[in-house]
């Protein structure tokens, strides 16, 4: 591990610099709508796919940092957060539902994480199950309820190919991708993204808190084509709803570590 007294290679930051629960979207566009549910968010720092913001949140300080697409960039993320002092991560993103009755805006809070990915090989065998913290979930779960958003629980499939799952009939193994899919989907896994399983790896390796929370896109659902069904579509799929729930999710916890100190 980097000693916390350093700044970061990758994320440029040091200890100070975030709070103990960070919430991790892929896309660095999103780090400052995440901020702005914050009180007070002050830019942080940006380092290639690493964007950060700092606030408080009930007079705790919580961050937001960006991953970027896949586990490898992921994982060198919670490495350094977790140097400088970060203990609690919620993966807060989009996916594709894995489930034939899932309905696009529905979240997805996951439990676990398929290891379908290589990087975290380099951390434990693949028998080793990739599992979200019950804490975290439990408090994602009534956040969702709370909310009125509708959300399914269950294991994520993290892979390493975005056009692997939605385009597969065009790569040369699309047999063995459609047979795989087949096999998350019979057993019972909600949705697929790219990250959480490395964070979950990562979080348990080093004894911290994850869970995750994704937008889900029906992927059974007919496509929207005319100007109306993509904007209803456009309506449905909207990240404040993720967003929300791990912001209301974030709260409970924070909520129950001052209970407990």
């Amino acid at each position: 591990m980097v000693r916390n007294t350093q700044l970061q290679h990758h994320i440029h930051m040091k200890k100070g610099d975030v709070g103990r629960y960070v919430l991790l979207p892929g896309d660095p566009g999103r780090c400052e709508k995440i901020a702005s549910y914050f009180d007070d968010p002050q830019h942080i720092a940006h380092n290639r796919e690493y964007n950060t913001y700092t606030g408080t949140l009930l007079g705790e300080k919580v961050s937001v940092t960006s991953t970027g697409i896949g586990c490898p960039s992921s994982a060198i993320a919670v490495e350094e957060l977790i140097a400088i002092g970060a203990d609690t991560f919620i993966r807060v993103g989009t996916s594709g539902g894995i489930q034939p009755q899932t309905h696009t805006g529905d979240v997805a809070l996951v439990n676990s994480a398929i290891r379908d990915e290589g990087t975290s090989l380099h951390y434990l065998p693949v028998e080793f199950p990739a599992i979200a913290d019950i804490d975290v979930l439990v408090a994602l779960r009534e956040a969702a309820k709370t909310l009125g958003i509708p959300y399914a629980v269950g294991p994520t499939q993290s892979k390493d190919s975005f056009f692997g799952e939605i385009e597969p009939e065009r790569m040369p193994v699309d047999s063995r991708l459609k047979e795989r899919w087949k096999a998350w989907e019979d057993g019972g896994a909600v949705c697929s993204e790219m990250e959480a399983s490395t964070i979950f790896i990562l979080s348990s390796i080093y004894r911290k808190r994850a869970g995750g929370v994704m937008l889900m896109a029906s992927m059974s659902e007919k496509p929207p084509e005319t100007e109306e069904e993509i904007a209803d579509f456009n309506k449905l799929f909207d990240i404040n709803r993720p967003i929300k729930v791990a912001i209301e999710g974030l709260k409970i916890l924070i909520k129950q570590d001052q209970e407990r100190n």
